[in-house]
């Protein structure tokens, strides 16, 4: 991890910078993934996954066989916990529901707006080095609130062929219709083209690598939405003296724990306190089952300390973190000045991993920086807002004659005579 002292803001740039392959190299990797699903279809699909998964698959649709058998196959303990998160999930995005309102912007006009699902949804969940089922749960179930028509899921195959039991039930709690086996760029593909076994789809959704996040955004130029750029992930921790050592170690390697690819970043009000975290990170690290990925990430991360407490606030905007946690002893008051993060966590008993499993709010997040334009998976996610209006005989009336007057200033007569003609209409009925 490399230290910075008061870092000048023309190194900003450099150090916001995110430890990615470039555009080029990982597109020539993943294109022709694309276009072998999309001329192949499921062939394709089975030769990617015997390649890159090592796993040669005769059936790719998970049946409803495996899905009960996985259900056996949980604790009851763990069952417990994603009914807990599911329901926290369910509630934070319900209020998220916007009530129909009709305005009359004047007498006679009136104007609404209706949220309509959208129809087909893609839900990717990783599953390589962790089968992240509470993804299952952040994804499904919103796009269950909104109605989506289809919830397909797709998600890499463990080495006997099986999906992990965990994601299966976290599927059929959350309303998943369909489950894939398979993953990497070759399911986003599949979602984007369709093949005999997976729908085409209008909006694909997830968290991914690089290649899987290159995969979705090439996606883009074949016509299918996606929610955002989630690449790897990243956590930025904000302390001062009040912060605790050991707590803060743990933050750091709780992020850094998911691949070599991800970046934890330590910004502190004092050069004195980054040490001690630094003594502790090695320490936990140590004890740490996934010590080999989390040891490569912190080789990509830096600890920052500031004098000024406004250079430390412009910096963390400046970087725009997937993940922030303000570990200070003023948090509230820190976190209201902070514009660009993904979401943010405020206090000492606020760890960022509540979020990634419980508390209610969503992580599927923006990484690399596209905090400073995008927001994280929310209800609005799934669904397109259509906007309707209605005149009547006097909204009309009062409204037309300021239309003509726009249209004839603009020089689109046309326009003008839509509105015009219906006023003569209505001057020669009255």
């Amino acid at each position: 991890m490399e230290v910075y002292n008061n870092p000048l803001k023309n190194d900003w740039d450099r150090l916001c910078k995110r430890p990615v392959s470039s555009w080029d190299e990982i597109e020539k990797k993943v294109l022709p993934v694309l276009i072998g699903v999309k001329q192949e279809g499921d062939k394709a699909l089975k030769r990617f996954t015997e390649q890159w998964d090592g796993v040669v698959l005769d059936e790719l649709i998970v049946s409803d066989a495996e899905i009960e058998k996985a259900a056996d196959a949980i604790e009851p303990e763990l069952k417990n916990a994603l009914h807990t998160a599911a329901a926290n999930i369910r509630k934070f995005h319900l209020i998220q529901k916007d009530p129909e309102r009709i305005l009359e912007t004047m007498p006679g006009v009136l104007c609404w707006q209706k949220s309509i699902p959208i129809q087909r949804v893609g839900l990717y969940i990783p599953g390589g080095t962790a089968p992240l089922f509470s993804s299952v749960l952040m994804l499904a179930i919103p796009a269950n609130i909104a109605g989506c028509e289809l919830i397909q899921l797709c998600t890499p195959p463990r080495s006997d062929g099986t999906v992990h039991p965990a994601i299966l039930y976290a599927a059929s709690i959350a309303g998943v219709n369909k489950i894939i086996k398979v993953g990497g760029a070759q399911a986003i593909a599949a979602f984007t083209f369709g093949t005999s076994t997976v729908d085409k789809v209008d909006k694909i959704f997830g968290p991914g690598n690089q290649y899987v996040m290159a995969a979705k955004q090439l996606s883009l130029k074949y016509g299918t939405a996606i929610d955002l750029p989630a690449g790897p992930s990243e956590v930025l921790v904000m302390i001062d003296e009040s912060a605790d050592p050991v707590l803060v170690a743990a933050d750091l390697l709780a992020q850094a724990e998911h691949g070599t690819d991800s970046q934890v970043v330590l910004v502190s009000t004092h050069s004195n306190y980054i040490k001690p975290v630094i003594t502790e990170l090695k320490k936990q690290l140590e004890e740490l089952p996934r010590k080999k990925f989390a040891e490569k990430s912190i080789e990509n991360s830096l600890a920052l300390s500031f004098d000024s407490l406004s250079d430390m606030i412009n910096f963390v905007n400046h970087y725009a973190p997937e993940h922030l946690i303000v570990s200070m002893a003023d948090a509230d008051y820190i976190a209201e000045k902070i514009i660009h993060a993904g979401s943010i966590f405020i206090g000492h008993l606020t760890p960022e991993s509540v979020g990634d499993y419980a508390s209610g709010t969503n992580h599927t997040l923006p990484t690399n920086g596209y905090a400073r334009n995008y927001s994280g998976v929310n209800l609005d996610a799934y669904l397109k807002k259509i906007t309707y209006q209605k005149l009547t005989s006097k909204g009309l009336q009062t409204l037309g004659p300021e239309v003509v007057l726009l249209a004839e200033a603009e020089q689109l007569k046309g326009h003008a005579n839509a509105v015009q003609m219906r006023l003569d209409k209505l001057k020669e009925e009255s």
